[in-house]
């Protein structure tokens, strides 16, 4: 008798604690509507030069971590400003990987747009974009201090005597038998 009535209030809090929790995880569709709603982010000027494989590794680290921080995926997508609580990951998750790895320059500086520049020539071989961000990591991790000094100076790059479009000038005139000049703009009245 006395096991049944230890038996009995262990059992209570067990379907009282089972019955009160709430989902903790998030299933398979909830991660796919999470990849797909994600997708809507993919013209950022990180992620539009992210291969397919490589986009999706970045929006799997994004849905972990609103995983991790909103286990409850109807509360989540219900509340107030979630677009803004993901645009928030996304741009945290953006500025890990660059902290990870400075040679992402190439997602922030794509070729295409370098080539537009006339910075790179066209045609040049994997090999030769690879030492080419490689100089422009080196070149950025010497000259700026912290990560949020080279965010803000990616983010004031308005003018064409930037210290980035510097560096990129150097790598080229380093590395190929391109010369870049740089030509300050002046407004006038």
């Amino acid at each position: 008798m006395k096991k049944l009535l230890l038996y009995v209030p262990v059992m209570l809090l067990c379907a009282i604690g089972f019955g009160c929790t709430q989902q903790q995880k998030w299933n398979h569709e909830q991660r796919k509507e999470m990849r797909e709603m994600l997708r809507d982010y993919r013209q950022m000027a990180y992620l539009n030069d992210l291969t397919d494989a490589e986009f999706i590794l970045f929006s799997d680290d994004v849905a972990a971590t609103l995983e991790g921080d909103y286990p409850v995926y109807a509360t989540f997508v219900a509340m107030p400003g979630v677009e803004d609580t993901v645009q928030v990951v996304i741009v945290e998750t953006v500025v890990e990987e660059l902290q990870a790895d400075a040679r992402n320059m190439r997602h922030i500086f794509p070729y295409e747009q370098l080539v537009a520049q006339k910075i790179l020539p066209t045609g040049l071989d994997h090999n030769q974009q690879r030492a080419f961000y490689s100089c422009l990591a080196g070149k950025v991790n010497n000259t700026f201090a912290t990560l949020d000094q080279f965010v803000n100076a990616v983010m004031a790059d308005t003018v064409s005597t930037s210290t980035i479009g510097q560096l990129e000038v150097q790598c080229a005139n380093d590395l190929f038998d391109w010369e870049v000049e740089m030509i300050e703009v002046v407004e006038t009245e």
